[in-house]
């Protein structure tokens, strides 16, 4: 599977519970869950992978967001995991990362950050 950008979202309320990928440089949905979290990291292997934790009520949050788009579609970035994280939607994420202002960028690389 080649990896390139998602963005966890949803809930269980949601009804989103499945993981997708590829090349497509649009986020993709996925579930709120730490394990698909999780697995994404662990499927990156030793590509990087860099994490932006947003939401959609926050302004600097909307600013950057295309920016992080844009270097998500550049192929020189081909090698690099773009993963967008949904504070409210993804709350168990958050936490677990250890996010408390938006917009927050952390980088990983096998697994580690």
């Amino acid at each position: 599977m080649n990896l390139r950008t998602y963005q966890i979202q949803g809930g269980h309320s949601s009804g989103q519970s499945d993981f997708r990928g590829g090349t497509s440089p649009l986020p993709h949905p996925l579930s709120q869950h730490t394990a698909e979290f999780e697995n994404i990291l662990s499927q990156a292997g030793n590509k990087l992978v860099v994490v932006d934790f947003t939401a959609t009520w926050c302004p600097p949050c909307q600013m950057i967001g295309p920016i992080f788009v844009k270097m998500a579609e550049d192929p020189a970035n081909n090698n690099v995991i773009f993963l967008k994280v949904d504070v409210d939607d993804a709350s168990d994420v958050s936490q677990k990362c250890g996010i408390r202002a938006m917009p927050t960028f952390q980088f990983y690389k096998n697994g580690q950050k």
